[in-house]
């Protein structure tokens, strides 16, 4: 008779992780230095959702939602909030230059605050019709 190769499978043991271990890695995470699947893979954290299951107890970010972490991790959504601040910053420039050719073009001052023309208008109503400038 043949004897068969019988294969063995052991089960990985669960490790305990300390708390310190744990907000190291959430932290990392956060900050955009790894994403939840480098930290396991880097640091030999063997379950799937451990990384996961700290997110969520320990980290300061809303994690609730696994589709959205990983569309947006910190450091993306940094990188799109600069775009963003850019574009609303070009936007203005433009606004403003709109602004400055108006006031050449047409011998405006389109800048001027709206509280100072507001008294401005109360001050020549009140002068207009005699009544006392006490406020």
């Amino acid at each position: 008779m043949q004897e068969q190769e019988v294969k063995s499978y052991q089960r990985k043991t669960q490790k305990d992780y300390s708390l310190a271990f744990k907000l190291e890695i959430v932290d990392a995470v956060e900050k955009g230095e790894l994403t939840y699947k480098q930290a396991q893979l880097r640091y030999g954290i063997q379950g799937r959702s451990t990384v996961l299951v700290w997110l969520r107890k320990h980290g300061r970010l809303d994690w609730k939602e696994s589709e959205t972490m990983k569309r947006d991790t910190p450091s993306k959504k940094i990188r799109e909030l600069e775009k963003k601040l850019k574009r609303l910053e070009q936007e203005k420039e433009i606004l403003n230059r709109a602004i400055d050719i108006a006031d050449s073009q047409l011998h405006t001052d389109i800048r001027k605050k709206y509280l100072s023309l507001l008294s401005e208008a109360t001050e020549q109503a009140q002068s207009k019709n005699g009544e006392p400038l006490d406020q």
